[in-house]
């Protein structure tokens, strides 16, 4: 984290430092991730956003995935040349499980005064909250940012009785819908097909010339 630790101090010129980070596999990462992380920049003014790969993600302990190292330099490729994005080690280079209170502990613990953090997710991972780890700590961390899905209401109710107060702390981001995933490029790479778009050229070349995904026992 000492990387991170210099960035977030220099930040302090700013009036307000406002970080986002962008947790998850990035198994690959794909154009959706990027998407989000520019639309959150754009509409809440983030200082930075961090992509933060997990090493080992306890909800996802049944799957086998491509090891960290690869998935750090997908994403640095991916982000390459534009300076407001950065690539995070800190759940890489910690021992699991990588609850995601803990690694937003972390950055909170190195903001400067008044220095706001901000989550990012997907519509799903919003509507699942109650079932993450530690979830009302992580409301009362942090302010989490979410995907608007059109005509896919939220249900706010449910969410307000497993975490009180968490409406007032979610903003929801007026954004393009797409319905890409990462597991679905992986299905797409071992059945020989193009991902082209899907993905930043710099991250398909990487994923083809490393043979990654061809199997789903490839790593």
């Amino acid at each position: 984290m000492a990387q991170e630790v210099g960035e977030l101090r220099r930040e302090t010129n700013s009036a307000v430092v406002r970080i986002g980070i962008l947790g998850g596999t990035f198994d690959p990462v794909h154009i959706g991730h990027l998407i989000l992380a520019e639309e959150a920049r754009d509409q809440l003014g983030l200082s930075r956003v961090y992509f933060v790969p997990a090493g080992d993600p306890p909800h996802k302990r049944a799957r086998r995935l491509a090891p960290v190292e690869h998935r750090i330099q997908m994403i640095g490729l991916a982000i390459a040349g534009n300076p407001v994005f950065q690539v995070s080690r800190v759940d890489a280079d910690r021992p699991g499980p990588h609850y995601t209170i803990d690694m937003v502990r972390i950055f909170q613990a190195q903001l400067p005064q008044g220095g706001e953090l901000y989550f990012l997710m997907g519509f799903d991972s919003l509507t699942e909250l109650p079932t993450w780890h530690r979830p009302a700590d992580l409301v009362a961390a942090c302010r989490l940012v979410a995907l608007t899905r059109y005509n896919v209401p939220l249900d706010w109710e449910y969410l307000e009785n497993r975490l009180p107060g968490i409406r007032e702390r979610v903003a929801l981001l007026d954004m393009p819908e797409l319905e890409i995933a990462s597991h679905q490029i992986q299905e797409r790479i071992r059945q020989g097909r193009s991902i082209r778009y899907l993905a930043p050229e710099e991250v398909r070349r990487y994923i083809e010339e490393r043979g990654l995904y061809r199997t789903d026992r490839d790593s």
